[in-house]
Parts: C-alpha cells; sequence; structure tokens
C-alpha cells in the first residue's frame, strides 16, 4: 500500500488573465501545502481560462500561455513550494520543445494548439500531456482549434503512479482510461472544464464510477466553478475508488479545496512497470513512507474527506444562474445592473436573481407603464421593489408612444394591430439602453426560454440587452423558481423576494387591452412539454404525433419556433442550464423551404 494526501483545486479562473490566474494558482498550491498534501490538482486550462475558443489560433496567446506556465513553476520555487508536484491545464502547441509554432498545413489548426497539462516540480515542467479526445457537439468547438495528442503520461509521485487525463477523455471509450490499466497505474486524475447542466451530476457519477473500474484504479475528477459568457462550471469535483466507493466530493458552484487521503494498493508491477507503448513515465518522487512521517506540521493521516450532499434540483438551477449573472458582470468589468420592471414573472424573477448576484444596491428597475398597463402590475413591480431594496424608478411610456405615433402617421394612425404593440416594447428598449449608455449599467433581457422558442418576443424591445439570466429556463421552470426562492427566503427568516401575485396571475405582456399569453399560445405546461421533444430532442412531426401532442398544436407551434430563427440568432447571451441550449447547441438555418409533410 501507498499513501497519498492529494489536493484538487475546485477554483474559477478567467479566460485571458493569465497573470491573475497564475497568482490564484500560487495562492491555492500554498492552501494544499500548509495542510501537507502529496500533489495538488487544478483544473483544465486553468492557466489560459476555458473555453479559450478562437483565441487557441492566435501565436501570441499559446507563446503567453506557455510563457506564463514556464513562469509559474520559477514562482513557485520561489515561493519554497517546488517540492509540491502540481498538475494543471494549459495551452500549449504540439511541438512544446520548438520556441516557434509550426509551418502552416492545411487542415489543421493554425498553430498547432494542444489543450494540455503539466506537471511543475521543483521549479520546472517535469512533464506534459495533451489531451486526446476533442469534442465537437454541444458547446465544444475542440476539433477546429485544437490537435490531439498521442501518448498517455504517468508520473510516479511519492511512491505513487499518476496518469493524467482531462475531460472529454473520460467520456470516451478506450484512449487514456484503457492506457491507465494497461500501465498499472494506482491513481489516475482528470482536469476537467466541464459545463453545468441540470441533472449532470448524476451522469458524472456513474461515468467515474465506470471509468475507474475500467482504468481499475482510484480515479480523481476535478472540475473548475465560476461562469464563463453563458457557460456556468460547476465543480463538483469527486474521488472513487476502483470498485466505486466515493471518497470525496466536493460541493457545486463553491471554490472549494478538496482533499483525500489515500491508501492505494500498489499494482503487481509497480517495481518493474511494464513498458507499453504509448506510456511516457516520469519520476518525481519514490518515497512511500506515511504522509503525516513526511509532514509533520499537517493534520494528522487521514483527514476525512467531505463528501457534499446533493441539493435540490430547482435550488440547483437557481444557483447556476445566479453564479452566471455574477460572473459575466464582474469579469467584464462592471458592476451593475438595469432591467425593465413589469410586475410579471419573468422580470420578477430576473430581478431576484440579479440582487442575489450583484446585491440590491447595484441593481436598478425600472417601471415603464403605458396606457395599457394594469394597477396590480405597478404594485407589483414596486412590492418587489420594496421587498428587495433595489434602485427602482418609474418612467411612464404612454408620452413617449403617442409622440411616435403622430409622427408615423396622421391622427396618430400610422401603426395598428402588433406594430403598434412592438412599438411600445421598443419604446422600453430605447429607455432601457438609454440608461445603460449613461450610467454604465449591464442591461439585461428578461424573455424566457419558452417565448424566445416561438418568438413571443419584440426584437429590439423587450428582447435588447446584454445578458439574459432566464434565457434557457422554460416558462413552466421560471414559476418553480420563483417559488423556491421564496420558500428559501422563508427558511432563512427573510422576506421573500417576489410578490405572489406575481407568480399566480395570468402572464400577459400587457400590450393590448386584456391580452394574455394564451391568446395566442398553448397553455404554458403543453407548450414546455413540446418544446422539450421538438426543440431538445430533435422529434420531428411523426414522432411529436407518437409523443401523443395534437396535429394542430405540431403545427402551429413547429411554424412559430422555425420562423423566430432570425429574433434568436440576434438575442443576448444567457446562462445555459439545459443540454441544448440556443446559440451554442442548437443551430438551424434562418433561410429554409423545408416544412414536415402534414399528411
Amino acid at each position: 500500500m501507498a499513501q497519498l494526501r492529494m489536493a484538487l483545486a475546485q477554483v474559477n479562473p478567467t479566460v485571458g488573465d493569465l497573470d491573475g490566474n497564475c497568482q490564484m494558482i500560487r495562492r491555492w498550491t500554498a492552501r494544499a501545502a500548509a495542510i501537507g498534501a502529496d500533489l495538488v490538482v487544478f483544473p483544465e486550462m486553468v492557466i489560459t481560462g476555458y473555453p479559450v475558443e478562437d483565441l487557441a489560433l492566435r501565436s501570441s496567446f499559446v507563446d503567453a500561455s506557455r510563457a506564463a506556465l514556464a513562469e509559474l513553476a520559477t514562482t513557485l520555487q520561489a515561493d519554497g513550494l517546488g517540492a509540491l508536484p502540481v498538475i494543471l491545464g494549459y495551452l500549449d502547441r504540439s511541438d512544446p520543445d520548438n520556441a516557434a509554432p509550426p509551418a502552416r498545413r492545411a487542415g489543421v489548426p493554425k498553430g498547432e494548439p494542444q489543450n494540455a497539462a503539466a506537471v511543475l516540480s521543483r521549479g520546472g515542467v517535469a512533464a506534459r500531456y495533451a489531451k486526446h479526445h476533442l469534442p465537437n457537439y454541444g458547446v465544444f468547438d475542440e476539433f477546429r482549434i485544437f490537435v490531439p495528442g498521442r501518448d498517455l503520461t504517468v508520473v510516479r509521485v511519492r511512491g505513487v503512479d499518476v496518469a493524467i487525463a482531462i475531460c472529454e477523455d473520460l467520456w470516451q471509450e478506450g484512449g487514456p482510461v484503457a492506457k491507465t490499466r494497461q500501465a498499472g497505474a494506482e491513481l489516475l486524475v482528470v482536469l476537467n472544464g466541464s459545463p453545468y447542466e441540470k441533472d449532470k451530476d448524476d451522469v458524472r457519477r456513474q461515468l467515474v464510477t465506470r471509468r475507474a473500474a475500467e482504468a481499475n484504479c482510484t480515479l480523481a475528477y476535478v472540475n473548475m466553478v465560476g461562469g464563463q459568457d453563458d457557460l456556468v462550471f460547476d465543480g463538483d469535483s469527486i474521488v472513487v475508488s476502483a470498485t466505486g466507493e466515493l471518497l470525496g466530493r466536493a460541493s457545486k458552484f463553491d471554490a472549494q479545496m478538496l482533499v483525500v487521503d489515500l491508501d492505494l494498493p500498489l499494482d503487481a508491477d509497480h517495481d518493474a512497470p511494464r513498458e507499453v507503448e504509448g506510456v511516457r513515465r516520469v519520476v518525481i518522487s519514490e518515497d512511500t513512507g506515511p504522509a503525516a512521517a513526511r509532514a509533520p506540521l499537517a493534520p494528522p493521516w487521514p483527514i476525512p474527506a467531505p463528501i457534499a450532499v446533493a441539493i435540490d434540483p430547482v435550488a440547483e438551477v437557481y444557483q447556476a444562474l445566479v453564479v452566471g449573472l455574477r460572473d459575466y458582470v464582474h469579469k467584464n468589468g462592471m458592476r451593475s445592473v438595469v432591467l425593465a420592471l413589469s410586475g410579471g414573472i419573468d422580470s420578477a424573477l430576473v430581478a431576484a436573481i440579479a440582487v442575489d448576484a450583484v446585491g440590491a444596491a447595484n441593481v436598478v428597475a425600472v417601471s415603464l407603464p403605458s396606457v395599457y398597463s394594469s394597477q396590480h402590475s405597478l404594485d407589483d413591480a414596486a412590492d418587489l421593489a420594496k421587498r428587495t431594496g433595489l434602485d427602482y424608478r418609474v418612467v411612464p411610456i404612454a408620452p413617449m408612444v403617442k409622440s411616435f405615433m403622430d409622427g408615423l402617421g396622421p391622427d396618430g394612425n400610422g401603426l395598428s394591430g402588433i406594430a403598434e404593440e412592438n412599438l411600445q416594447a421598443r419604446v422600453r428598449g430605447v429607455i432601457i439602453m438609454g440608461l445603460s449608455n449613461q450610467e454604465g449599467h449591464l442591461a439585461l433581457t428578461t424573455g424566457n426560454k419558452s417565448e424566445m422558442s416561438v418568438g413571443y418576443s419584440t426584437i429590439y424591445g423587450d428582447s435588447v440587452g446584454g445578458f439574459n439570466p432566464v434565457k434557457d429556463v422554460p416558462k413552466t421552470l421560471v414559476w418553480e423558481l420563483a417559488r423556491w426562492r421564496n420558500a428559501e427566503a422563508v427558511r432563512c427568516d427573510q422576506t421573500p423576494p417576489i410578490p405572489e401575485n406575481s407568480i399566480s396571475k395570468v402572464p400577459s405582456a400587457e400590450l393590448r387591452p386584456g391580452q394574455t399569453d394564451q391568446d395566442s399560445l398553448p397553455p404554458y405546461d403543453l407548450l414546455d412539454a413540446m418544446l422539450e421533444q421538438y426543440v431538445v430532442e430533435a422529434h420531428g412531426r411523426s414522432e411529436l404525433l407518437a409523443d401523443g401532442f395534437a396535429p394542430d398544436t405540431i403545427d402551429g407551434v413547429v411554424h412559430l419556433v422555425d420562423r423566430a430563427e432570425w429574433k434568436r440568432r440576434q438575442s443576448a447571451p444567457g446562462v445555459k442550464i439545459s443540454s441544448v441550449a440556443f446559440g451554442r447547441d442548437r443551430r438551424l438555418p434562418i433561410t429554409t423551404r423545408w416544412r414536415e409533410d402534414k399528411s
């Protein structure tokens, strides 16, 4: 048996902030050393942040990543931390020993960049590894911007053979996992930048358990946290034994150091490791004595590893939305947000999320009543403002709308019907963007996924803004989130932020007398069920019929979804919580004459 105290650093890097990310790595490495860790592991591409997208194709960015890695190794040695091996992700190129990028080759990404991991030890880079499997589905575009690695790297740390893999290498059959078993490694560490999706934690646990068994060794999965554009990384770092025993699990969404003390059975060929084609071996240290004896100032062996409990699924989504908005604001150098507060459920939920993300003092909510706005909507907006303490303003739009109408035709009859309704929404959009420009707030839009699916929004009106926290949230889930947030407030002996009337009243855009959403849409429970099959599962008409939806409902909803693609292309980014979000995941032509046979 060999003992190893391993620290998994579940941290929040920022894309492009190489200096800031390296400073963060130094701080967390010092924390790991202080508790007597034998090895500290950071997530995928932690030096550059992740995903870097087409920054990978800029030689200057690759060079900066490589230089930051070398400087970090030197700095850690100067900090007195050189004896603690550090495994971390960064951006490299296919020929790391060559200072210049390779010549351009047809069909190969410019500069041949690689999603790589390095082992830092005693002031230098002791070993490297490049990601083998490059995902090219959903939010990932790695096959286009990276070249794959070929070999498995195994480093010996405190007498334990540690194999290294990166994210997708774990999700694909064979590859590094199979090589790990062939090489007889006792520990497989996997560096991840795995974005959050609803219910993904169960999938991860099953995957990690299966791969640990296939590798025939303990598996440590470290994931980053934080928001990056429309993605949120939820952490959920996990360690399991070869037999599937859960040895440690970090909480979700929080930066955390997961420390796990491992008693590892040594491979039968440990003293004379078998030669395996495509496996590189590097010895960092051979000592296999007890961790407590090696680090007398550290806590006694073993430290009980935390095992985070699962949280309520709705609470989990809410946390993802808060983290996504908070990091989008802060990482883009902003402090405050502004939104239109109608008194309806969508803007109420966005306001509550914003208050939780950046603080009530940094949220400006504007009521923009028209001649059709109901008194209860005005009252509900004011009530939410009182409950949360945000900066609340009222700007009536009726005089502005009248000026437009008077200017567009004699006697104000230049616009009517939908055009008149949309004018009201666009006047509101002008005001929100004006306040954003004047006062430096990030403008939030509040349309949910159901509305975006069927085009139930006004382009350059209520859809205007720089970020949409609920872009990937179906209407039925909007209500669930609002109820959960109020219940959580009650549980914590706080004032529920969202007025009950905003949750319970019939949804309406209030752009004409007596208007409700269901004038032109199916009930939201039916609509969301169908959108799940059509948008997420990509079911065609025959499959939707087999799913039990009525022909008229299918034809009406499909028509609305298909003709709204041009609107979605112009929508603000927003937090992704589902497996198929608009933007990155679902890409359909705007111009198309394809219509499914209705016969």
